[in-house]
């Protein structure tokens, strides 16, 4: 449960641009609070500095006050160094003297159990009632560098950079955020705001996210989350990014903690909090990434590229083995490398030596050794190139002689180029020449020393591009409402489709039988080959209780299986009622898939496509997409699935209609989006073929009338 109230934004000047701070628990040695001075006086903070301690009457030849009491009035940041026992007195204390912000670095809150939680409640109500902005718990604070305030308890340094534009930081790891400044900074970057939240039981990182959107030095923004406690709100704001060219790039662990002992539908069991999360936030172009190194790397190389260009990837190096590895890299990580246009190609040749392969990627052999400025003079050609909209080059770092050619040559030509460029210095951890090391840095040419890393960044940067492009598109299908039952619960396979009926899905013929006769006339109407399958919102998993059978043919199959499936039923489920058999069309054969929705409480509906039947349970091989996903877009996601060469065709069959299998996850996406009582759907199998698709079996789930609420 969220410890923070969600609603507009607050106003964060008092606490990021404070005119005066308190730091209360100062003392002289190795204390949080004298941490928090030195770093104040290292920054040369032009403010009111007002200091509370027991045991000094003076830190570094600056006047101590006694008691919180006797600080002045309507400071605006109280940095409260103390324990947790005297914290919520000194939050009332902060609210009634009227401060503007408290920085809370004490632990022993929600962290460590229920006790710690209520104790952080009661701190965040007090900081509420008094309209104070709180930072933390269990926080190191926050560092505002591009003005030059520092309020945390490590010991930091002011940034010193060129560049006029940077990266704000944002973690609910302290820690974590201290690795981000630091690699940040060590590759020449500015930092512009660097927050550790903390237990976020006042701001959390939509607060800040908002403040760094509006914030004109911060160009890209990076975020290390656990959790996020306003899901909604952080999606407006990352449309908000989107629209604002301002990339936010998110390492938010905990894809593996999937929580599936109680579901009732492969959807519920595959479509977790973090699995709903991951497909929302790429839907607003979030570039959500895997690892702690893709976090680094692609934040660094957008903050120097914002803004994904058109095309795809051209791989350049002097190196045949690179450019095998290469190869087979990008096509792991789903890297385009398109042929170059014959103008490039032309021009190529005409600077290459005989023996080298004018292509894509480009292995420009040695002939630099002899040349340096060919390097150049190729990066041109591959910027130039309307199939390429990013260039990664790679080389050796070599000798001196070598390292002197990329700084006057290679270096230049690379900060020249029109559209996003990487370079690959290989060698390892070998030691670049002061003069080279100085060049990258001052060039802003973004620049790894491995091909797997630079490729992975490209991948995500593709994303990104890809992203941006399918936002503005939605579903353009109506939706449908649906006349739902007045109750809760798992809904029984005849309702569910009786109810997917009114908004067209294609179902097979079917009738409920209540009876083995009812169900001889049923099967009469409908035509055999039928399929039998037991009634009950008590059955979800009908097949495991022997409560379907396939291919009855004729009358007396039929009234021998009848008996056999409510015999099975009996055996397996004692006492459950049936409403009755289903007496339903075979259907003809086909790649089966599974076609879901669920909504999340905390980040509303996302859809599931993917191989259905046995293989849901086994191969998981699924996409998820947001609920209004267009149609079109939902085609490129069925190609995504390992599956896909099941739907393409294989061993002389003609390939599925796609188009049919995107309408279905389409209109599937739309009830959702209409009806908000609606927690679940699932659709297994959906039987896809060459001329159309047949929902073989649905179930529904609705939500209790408590948890009925609209998709936001």
């Amino acid at each position: 449960m969220s410890l923070t109230t969600p609603g507009a934004s607050p106003n964060l000047q008092r606490l990021l641009l404070p005119r005066s701070i308190a730091i209360v628990g100062v003392s002289e040695g190795r204390s949080m609070g004298r941490v928090v001075l030195m770093n104040l006086l290292r920054f040369a903070y032009p403010g009111a500095l007002h200091l509370v301690s027991r045991s000094s009457a003076s830190v570094e030849g600056r006047p101590c006050v006694a008691s919180l009491d006797d600080v002045p009035d309507g400071v605006d940041v109280a940095v409260l160094a103390i324990p947790a026992a005297g914290m919520l007195a000194a939050v009332e204390l902060c609210g009634r003297k009227g401060f503007g912000a408290v920085v809370v670095f004490a632990s022993g809150y929600a962290e460590t159990g229920e006790e710690g939680r209520q104790q952080q409640v009661l701190l965040a109500d007090a900081a509420r009632r008094h309209g104070l902005l709180l930072v933390g718990p269990n926080s190191m604070g926050l560092t505002n560098y591009a003005a030059g305030i520092p309020l945390t308890f490590e010991s930091v340094q002011p940034l010193q950079t060129a560049h006029a534009r940077g990266i704000g930081m944002l973690s609910q790891s302290g820690a974590m955020a201290n690795n981000m400044r630091d690699a940040f900074s060590a590759r020449g970057l500015r930092v512009t705001c660097s927050v550790g939240t903390g237990n976020e039981a006042g701001l959390c990182i939509e607060d800040y996210l908002a403040h760094l959107l509006a914030d004109e030095l911060s160009s890209v923004v990076a975020v290390y989350a656990e959790q996020i406690r306003q899901p909604q709100r952080f999606l407006r704001l990352a449309a908000q990014a989107r629209e604002a060219g301002k990339p936010i790039v998110m390492l938010m662990p905990g894809r593996s903690a999937r929580a599936q002992a109680a579901a009732l539908s492969h959807t519920g069991a595959i479509v977790s909090n973090h699995a709903s999360a991951m497909a929302l936030l790429k839907r607003e172009a979030v570039v959500v990434v895997d690892t702690l190194d893709e976090l680094l790397d692609t934040t660094a190389f957008l903050s120097r590229f914002p803004k994904p260009a058109d095309g795809g990837t051209a791989f350049a190096t002097n190196s045949g083995a690179v450019k095998n590895i290469a190869l087979d890299f990008a096509d792991a990580v789903g890297i385009e490398m398109p042929a170059l246009s014959d103008a490039s190609v032309a021009q190529l040749k005409a600077l290459l030596p005989d023996y080298a392969v004018a292509e894509n990627p480009l292995d420009y052999t040695t002939a630099n050794a002899k040349d340096p400025a060919l390097m150049g003079k190729l990066l041109q050609v591959l910027d130039a190139d309307p199939q390429i909209g990013c260039v990664v080059l790679a080389a050796m770092a070599g000798s001196q002689l070598s390292q002197r050619d990329k700084t006057d040559h290679l270096l230049p030509a690379m900060a020249a180029m029109r559209k996003p460029c990487a370079l690959v210095v290989l060698g390892d951890s070998l030691q670049l020449e002061p003069f080279f090391a100085e060049a990258i840095e001052r060039s802003r040419v973004p620049t790894f020393r491995s091909t797997d890393r630079a490729l992975r960044v490209v991948a995500n940067v593709a994303q990104f591009g890809d992203a941006l492009a399918r936002a503005p598109r939605r579903s353009a299908l109506p939706p449908t409402r649906l006349a739902l039952p007045a109750r809760s619960g798992t809904l029984a396979e005849h309702e569910s489709k009786a109810l997917l009926a009114q908004a067209g899905l294609p179902l097979p013929a079917s009738a409920l039988a209540a009876s083995v006769e009812e169900a001889v006339a049923a099967a009469a109407r409908i035509g055999y080959p039928i399929v039998l399958k037991a009634q009950s919102a008590d059955l979800p998993h009908k097949s495991e209780a022997g409560g379907v059978l396939v291919g009855v043919r004729d009358e007396a199959a039929l009234r021998e299986g009848w008996a056999r499936v409510v015999a099975s039923v009996a055996r397996h489920s004692p006492g459950l009622v049936l409403d009755g058999l289903l007496v339903e069309a075979m259907g003809a054969p086909g790649v089966e898939l599974v076609v879901g929705a669920r909504r999340d409480a905390d980040w509303g509906g996302v859809l599931m496509v993917g191989l259905g039947g046995i293989w849901i349970e086994t191969l998981k091989d699924v996409r998820l997409m947001p609920l209004d996903l267009h149609p079109t877009d939902i085609q490129a996601e069925l190609l995504r699935l390992k599956a896909a060469p099941l739907l393409l065709g294989t061993r002389g069959s003609a390939p599925v209609d796609l188009e049919a299998v995107a309408r279905v996850v389409s209109q599937v996406g739309l009830v959702m989006q209409a009806n908000p009582a609606i927690a679940e759907i699932d659709i297994n199998p959906l039987i896809a073929r060459p001329d159309g698709v047949s929902a073989l079996d649905a179930l529904l789930v609705l939500h209790s009338n408590e948890k009925v609420h609209d998709e936001v």
